[in-house]
């Protein structure tokens, strides 16, 4: 398997399991940005955490996007399923299962991430930007590959949970 192939694979699994990807360019990102979709620009390196936001829905939000994280990280995929949103934006829980079955078959995918930052946050949604170090290797051949992006992973307040609704990432450009 080459490189290219590999690469685009990544980029997919990492779509797939992380629920939706946005490959938008500058002049898209400014709309979603205007649209009040996304917080804030991820194109940039400024970074802030909203300041109007209870300790204790940080501390809940934040506990979700590392159960979100973990869950992927342990390939359960119930557990993973359960992070999830019931209605989400972008994607289906049946095909979001089935693509995250599939890669966990086939390969072993660990996401770790960093300067996790709440950005945006309301009663019933936050968002949650991190940047993330994806590393992948085929099961079948050991072929190993790192990605390395900014997400912005959204999340709404269902039964007094928060669960993840949508997924916003870009990869860094190398």
């Amino acid at each position: 398997m080459n490189k290219w192939f590999i690469a685009l694979l990544a980029v997919f699994v990492l779509a797939a399991c992380s629920n939706k990807e946005q490959d938008v360019n500058t002049k898209d990102t400014e709309q979603v940005i205007d649209n009040g979709t996304i917080g804030f620009e991820i194109m940039g390196d400024n970074i802030e955490e909203v300041t109007d936001i209870p300790e204790d829905e940080r501390e809940a939000i934040l506990k979700a996007f590392d159960e979100y994280i973990a869950s992927f990280n342990s390939k359960d995929i119930d557990r993973y399923v359960n992070t999830l949103a019931k209605d989400p934006q972008g994607f289906t829980i049946e095909d979001d299962k089935a693509e995250a079955e599939l890669a966990f078959e086939q390969y072993d995918i660990t996401k770790t991430p960093s300067d996790v930052t709440i950005v945006k946050y309301s009663e019933n949604e936050a968002q949650v930007y991190s940047n993330i170090v994806t590393d992948l290797t085929e099961n079948a051949t050991g072929t190993e590959l790192s990605d390395e992006g900014r997400q912005v992973t959204v999340f709404v307040k269902e039964d007094g949970q928060w669960k993840v609704t949508s997924i916003y990432y870009i990869g860094n450009q190398s």
